[in-house]
This record gives C-alpha cells, structure tokens and sequence, in this order.
C-alpha cells in the first residue's frame, strides 16, 4: 500500500512540474510584453507628434517580437492627458492555448500600460 501512494505521489508531482512548463512560458511572456507595453506608452507620450496608428504598429511589433499574434483590433490607444501634459494609455488582448494531457484550456491576457506624462 504504501509504495502505490509513493508512485501515485510521484505521478502527481510530476504532472504539476509539467503543468508549470506549460503555462510559465505564456505567463513569462505576458510580463515581457507588459514592459514592452510600458515603453509604447512612454515613447507615445514623449512624441505627441506620433500617430495612433504608429503606435498601434510598435505594439503589433513587440507582439511579434514576443511571438505573440496581435491584429490591430486588439490593440487600443488613447490619448489621456493635456496638451501640456502628454499621457497614453495602451493596451493589448489576446489568448494563447494550452493543451495538457486530458485538459485543454486558454489563457486570457489583456496587458496594459500608460504613462502619467511630464
């Protein structure tokens, strides 16, 4: 009896290491993206000559940059602030599949950053 809880306690252990390499990659990437983000929005705000497009087509890159398969859809861009004081506030959504032995699921991100201006 006790050597079937040990293999049955192995087994367990052993399914939630490979869970974890599973859904660390996505989430690491998430982080990564959201400081990419963070330099979007600093970049926006400091040049308020820069279009919305323009910046949609740097999150789009760093996306791509990340492996991660944004269309401009889900990308927002808003311009917050005063004209004195520049702000942008940008934000991403997209979903990234998992697929576990017996179980399927997506992971939902939806990164944000803005800048407070100058």
């Amino acid at each position: 009896m006790g050597t079937i809880k040990a293999i049955v306690g192995f087994l367990a252990i052993i399914g939630c290491v490979y869970a974890g390499f599973q859904i660390a990659p996505p989430e690491m990437t998430n982080y990564s993206f959201t400081d990419d983000l963070r330099t979007v929005a600093l970049a926006g705000g400091s040049n308020p000559h820069m279009t919305d497009q323009e910046l949609v087509d740097m999150v789009i890159k760093k996306a791509h940059d990340q492996n991660i398969t944004l269309t401009p859809e889900q990308v927002t861009v808003q311009r917050i602030g005063t004209p004195g004081s520049p702000a942008v506030y940008v934000a991403a959504e997209y979903n990234v599949p998992v697929s576990l032995p017996g179980y399927d699921f997506v992971l939902h991100f939806n990164p944000s950053s803005g800048n407070k201006g100058f």
